[in-house]
Parts: structure tokens; C-alpha cells; sequence
């Protein structure tokens, strides 16, 4: 089999396994598939190319009068000229005409695997994690706090453990990184059930996910200034909290 056949045979199964030959023409294939190693195995190249995309691309095969209208076309402009060389033009020009019908559906398969990388890439990132949790301790046996962050909405909610703070006094949570200077005040601890606001929201999910939280003792109310009061009497750092 010459280069032209090769080409010729490769571009046939293209058509077949894309859907855009007629009826007759499809079944023509089909029973020749079954006596034509070369042509079976071009259309089987064709399929594990394009197989991927059902998952994600409906079928929506092109408006069939697009090409007519296209060979229409050729067919007029030879047409009352039509001599034997004029005959071998139109099959030639009809090659070609097929040849740009591949290229095309190539074209919109080669978009839409651009589509299904850019569409996987979004869920990928969307699915990353976004739950995580802190214990604030003094040491590993004296566990006081519990935050919770959700790193899309950066919401943050405070759990007591076994801190009770002083007479007169509050605890205060902060927020401790070198990007961010001075430590950032996330408001009054409450000492029963949840303290929840959504303060984490004016810093950067990054920021967020590597910074320390540490609980100060502070007056009643928390800081007169938006300092602490003094060093961190329970410290911890966010881990993720679902796999």
C-alpha cells in the first residue's frame, strides 16, 4: 500500500469512527472492516484516540448541509464545463473537500480534550481541601482549644476544651505570621460552647492554612489596643481535618 492509499484509508476510518459518512457509506466500511486488517486496525486507532471524549462531549454531529452546500458549490462552478479532465478536478476537489471535514472534526476533538483538561483541572482544584482543624495547648497533655476553619469560606469557629480563664479576664485568639507583622486580633474566646465569625476573612487562604493561632490573656472584653497583653498561653497550627 502506497503513502496515498495509507492516507486515503486512514481518512476513511476517520469519517467512519467520527460519524459523518451516509448510511450506505457506513456500511460499506463496516463490511469491509471485517475482510481488511489494515483498514479494522486504522479504525481501531481512531476509536482509542477519540473513546476519552464520550465521557464528557455530547454528540452533536455537524448539519450534513453544510458539506453539501460545500460540493454544491464545486459542482456549480464546473458546471457547462464538465469534460473528462474537468470530472477528475471535481473527484479531487471532493477529496480535498472530505480531507478539510476530517481536519475540521479534528479540530473540534482536539478543542474539546483542551475543554475536558481545562473542566478536570477546575474540579482537581475545587476538590483540594478545605476543612482543617487546630488544638491550642500549653503542652501535648493540656489541650484547651479547638479551631475549626473552612479554608473556602474562612470561617472560624473556637471550641474550648479545659481552659477557663481567669477571674475577670478573657481569652483572645490571634492570628501569627511574618506576612501579616504584628499579631492579628480574631476576636474574644467565649468560654461555653462555639465561638464562630468569619474574621479570617480579610487574609489570604495561604496565609490562613500556615499561620499560628495563639490564645493570649487579655482583660475583660479582650485588648484595650489590638495588641496582646502579654505571650501566648496556648499555641497550635492548622492541619487538614478530612482527606
Amino acid at each position: 500500500m502506497n503513502g496515498a492509499d495509507e492516507d486515503d484509508l486512514e481518512m476513511l476510518a476517520g469519517e467512519y469512527v467520527l460519524g459523518v459518512l451516509d448510511s450506505s457509506e457506513r456500511r460499506n466500511v463496516a463490511a469491509r472492516r471485517l475482510n481488511e486488517p489494515a483498514l479494522d486496525a486504522a479504525i481501531s486507532r481512531w476509536e482509542a484516540r477519540l473513546a476519552p471524549l464520550s465521557a464528557y462531549v455530547a454528540e452533536v454531529p455537524p448539519p450534513p448541509e453544510v458539506w453539501q452546500r460545500i460540493e454544491g458549490d464545486i459542482a456549480g462552478s464546473l458546471a457547462g464545463s464538465l469534460t473528462t479532465p474537468a470530472a477528475a478536478d471535481l473527484a479531487a476537489l471532493r477529496a480535498k473537500a472530505r480531507r478539510w471535514k476530517i481536519a475540521a472534526l479534528a479540530s473540534g476533538a482536539l478543542a474539546a480534550s483542551l475543554a475536558v483538561a481545562l473542566i478536570s483541572g477546575e474540579i482537581r482544584q475545587s476538590a483540594a481541601p478545605q476543612n482543617f482543624v487546630a488544638v491550642l495547648q500549653k503542652d501535648a497533655a493540656s489541650p484547651a482549644f479547638v479551631v475549626s476553619v473552612d479554608l473556602k469560606t474562612r470561617e472560624l469557629t473556637v471550641r474550648p476544651v479545659s481552659a477557663v480563664a481567669p477571674a475577670g479576664k478573657s481569652y483572645e485568639l490571634w492570628i501569627i505570621n511574618d506576612k501579616l507583622g504584628a499579631p492579628q486580633s480574631l476576636g474574644v474566646v467565649e468560654q461555653a460552647d462555639f465561638t464562630t465569625n468569619d474574621k479570617l476573612r480579610a487574609y489570604p487562604p495561604d496565609v490562613v492554612k500556615t499561620s499560628l493561632f495563639a490564645v493570649t490573656v487579655e482583660p475583660a472584653g479582650g485588648s484595650a489596643n489590638g495588641k496582646p497583653s502579654g505571650p501566648p498561653v496556648f499555641a497550635g497550627k492548622l492541619i487538614q481535618a478530612l482527606p
